[in-house]
């Protein structure tokens, strides 16, 4: 069984009401997971605020999404 975990919330992680639900499920498959964790990853980088850029890392049976500052806005 493979499940999704994020990392932090950051405040668009914690105003987005369908992303508990995305994170509260399991999967037999690790590729399924992987694919659920890229569409999900995608649909964060695209949809918040763009201060933070999200990635994947796998560890045994878990895939957590990490969240870091983006790089700053060249002046």
């Amino acid at each position: 069984m493979y499940k999704l975990y994020l990392e932090k919330k950051c405040s668009c992680a914690k105003k987005d009401e369908t992303l508990d639900e995305k994170l509260n499920k399991t999967f037999d498959d690790k590729h399924l997971a992987e694919f659920e964790a890229l569409k999900l990853i995608n649909h964060m980088n695209a949809n918040y605020c763009k201060k933070h850029r999200f990635y994947a890392t796998e560890e045994d049976n878990t895939i957590t999404i990490n969240m870091e500052l983006s790089c700053p806005k060249e002046i």
